[in-house]
């Protein structure tokens, strides 16, 4: 029997009719087999999950690994508002709840704040659970207050959050597990076999204002060292904050810079030839920016926070760096780049726990749980933290 075909999608009104029939079908092989060697996975019925996240880009997304790591009788949908209201899914699984409100002028602010208003009413309505995952503890930029009263609500309306790390703090009393982020070992776009460059330092990623790039220029340039370099790779968030960049940059031939988005492959020879990846975030819970690199085998620099002392212990020693002031300075660069080149570390750090097909069986567990299908202790996987 194949997995994908073991059953048609479930809701939360006929889960054990259906459970009754999976169940009667292994009755009947067992008769007439006297025994069944078939999986667990074999038989359990199709959960069909929508995802508020865009459809794959041609980019390494978070919808990519979803939909990658899903397993047989998870189907993912990406994010549509016409699938959302009208269409016919399981679960509604948000990610960045202020992304479904938000937009560029105010007509379309009006209208999407409509839309959700409209979507969590009808998923109230019709009992599909919502489950959330927590990326963030908060969004990193203020919306209006309608914005934050809506999520809110949204969080009230949650059956379901999912954790990234074991510190995440979700509302009080709200169902949560701790589902980690997976690594990228396995995607072929982050191969590389460039060796690392002993005094090359990295910032990478979608550049924002909480994300301190203004504090590293400023540490970089009070080193004075000319034989140091840094290298700045990714979007600024706007025009504003790439000018101010190129201005700080402009007198310092020790930094390079490319401001715009690069392909996965290109990213990952900027990683493979820096020394050390600098993450000088003003906040930081969650960062894919930080697996991305460690799954390069490139120790980081990052602030330290409860999640990223709680990494450090998962990866083992040498492979994250923390430094406790509030702003990155010269001091903490020298030291980390002096102990990034005297440190033991293995080849690489221990990210076993981050694999994505474990990730995708914790999803489907989740996912069944809420809808009353019965799942075994190995397939569930996930790490009640409270609540």
């Amino acid at each position: 029997m194949n997995g994908e075909k073991s059953g048609s999608v479930w809701s939360s009104d006929n889960n054990m009719e259906k459970l009754a029939t999976v169940d009667s079908c292994v009755s009947a092989a067992e008769q007439i087999n006297g025994s069944v060697s078939m999986t667990e996975t074999e038989f359990r019925p199709k959960i069909s999950v929508l995802h508020s996240l865009r459809k794959p880009d041609g980019t390494t997304g978070y919808v990519d690994h979803m939909i990658e790591s899903a397993p047989a009788g998870l189907e993912v949908l990406p994010m549509s508002w016409k699938t959302a209201l009208i269409g016919k899914y399981d679960v509604f699984h948000i990610h960045w709840p202020e992304y479904l409100v938000r937009a560029k002028t105010v007509p379309a602010r009006v209208a999407k704040k409509i839309l959700f208003v409209a979507l969590v009413a009808r998923l109230r309505m019709t009992r599909t659970p919502i489950v959330r995952t927590a990326h963030n503890i908060e969004p990193h930029e203020t919306g209006s207050s309608i914005e934050a009263a809506l999520l809110r609500w949204c969080d009230r309306k949650t059956d379901h959050f999912i954790c990234l790390n074991v510190t995440t703090q979700v509302p009080e009393g709200k169902p949560h597990s701790v589902i980690l982020h997976g690594h990228y070992r396995d995607r072929p776009d982050y191969q590389s076999t460039s060796p690392s460059e002993p005094n090359r330092l990295l910032y990478f990623g979608l550049i924002r204002p909480y994300k301190g790039i203004e504090d590293l220029i400023s540490a970089f340039g009070s080193l004075g060292a000319d034989d140091l370099n840094l290298r700045i790779v990714g979007k600024p968030q706007s025009d504003e904050l790439a000018n101010e960049i190129r201005s700080l940059c402009c007198d310092n031939p020790s930094i390079s810079t490319k401001l715009a988005y690069v392909p996965d492959s290109e990213l990952a020879e900027e990683i493979a030839r820096s020394a050390l990846v600098v993450l000088p975030y003003r906040e930081m819970h969650n960062s894919g920016s930080v697996i991305l690199a460690l799954s390069m085998n490139r120790p980081v620099l990052v602030p330290d926070t409860p999640a990223n002392r709680a990494l450090r212990d998962e990866v083992g020693p040498g492979w994250i760096y923390l430094y406790d002031d509030p702003v990155i300075d010269a001091a903490t660069l020298r030291q980390a780049l002096d102990m990034v080149a005297t440190d033991d570390r293995p080849s690489s750090p221990d990210l076993s726990a981050r694999d994505w097909d474990r990730i995708g069986e914790k999803h489907y567990a989740a996912y069944a749980e809420l809808l009353g299908i019965p799942v075994t202790a190995e397939t569930r996987g996930t790490v009640d933290c409270g609540g």
